[in-house]
């Protein structure tokens, strides 16, 4: 098995089994969900147009038993497209959310979302931004999803907008956007491994052993530059005629995402068995390395560009 892989594997394996240990996963329980996406993504080999793989080709290619591998697709077969599909409630406040941030009669010379009155004649409203998302849900149960989740209050008769982005207080939604957020991330990386053109972007900054003070000087700054970033790409697209089409649709992910923790202490010592990188504790390095396929990285360590 090649090092640099196994090595990128256990990175990103790290953070989603501690998660998944910590809500009474065991090994046996990855194991088998392992299983089923092994057997899944080696039946998506095939070339376009050809005829389904046999279960002794799919059982080849995954390392899955024959038997298990014919009672796997089964599964997959009988199984609804969606295993945790998201509220439909959920997703609306998200859309309802986007628009009141971007939409230019909700905003004001600031770019900031203005209080907004459930209905009205002529001034934009609640009302409002509910058509122009064809909500099929009544405006005022939006907003007592919105204002239960802590996104809207309600002063005087107007509704303020407390964040600019919908964070679902239902944990079942939550899984649901670290699962499509996460899998896209990665999805995108891997796209850039395999160089395909033209590649995603796929790039961050990295500093260690920041002072603590300087970290919390930049963290609130940094999040309303992440903020920006998304409103204004949610602004271009949206806004683009997205009206009947003739051609097959496309969809499209763009995100941003934070970190930080306290740097681990590296004292010298073997490198612990799982961790081929031959990096004390299994710490991530401080000289990471460019975007593979990808575009020019921006990693930086302590300050400087990565050369």
């Amino acid at each position: 098995m090649n090092n640099a892989v196994k090595s990128a594997a256990i990175a990103i394996f790290r953070p989603l089994v501690r998660f998944l240990i910590g809500h009474g996963w065991t090994y046996g329980a990855m194991a088998e969900l392992l299983k089923v996406v092994c057997v899944e993504e080696s039946c998506r080999l095939r070339p376009p147009g050809a005829p389904p793989l046999t279960d002794s080709k799919v059982s080849l290619l995954s390392g899955v038993h024959r038997k298990e591998v014919n009672r796997i697709r089964q599964e997959l077969a009988d199984r609804s497209p969606d295993d945790l599909p998201m509220r439909q409630g959920a997703n609306i406040a998200a859309q309802l959310v986007a628009l009141w941030v971007t939409h230019p009669d909700c905003v004001d010379e600031r770019g900031e979302p203005r209080a907004l009155p459930l209905r009205a004649e002529k001034s934009p409203c609640i009302e409002t931004l509910a058509r122009e998302i064809k909500a099929d849900m009544r405006p005022r149960t939006i907003l007592d999803d919105l204002i239960r989740a802590g996104i809207v209050e309600e002063r005087s008769g107007l509704f303020h907008l407390l964040r600019t982005s919908y964070v679902s207080d239902v944990p079942e939604d939550r899984l649901v956007f670290l699962g499509a957020n996460v899998g896209d991330h990665l999805a995108s990386a891997v796209h850039n491994l395999q160089g395909i053109d033209p590649p995603f972007i796929e790039q961050a900054v990295y500093f260690d052993a920041l002072p603590p003070s300087v970290v919390d000087d930049v963290r609130s700054e940094l999040r309303q530059l992440g903020s920006q970033m998304i409103r204004t790409a949610y602004e271009r697209v949206s806004r683009r005629d997205t009206g009947a089409q003739h051609e097959p649709s496309r969809r499209l992910r763009m995100g941003v995402y934070y970190y930080e923790e306290a740097v681990p202490s590296r004292a010298a010592g073997p490198a612990p068995a799982d961790d081929p990188g031959g990096n004390p504790g299994g710490n991530p390095s401080s000289n990471p390395s460019s975007n593979p396929g990808g575009e020019a990285a921006t990693d930086k360590v302590d300050g400087q560009p990565d050369v």
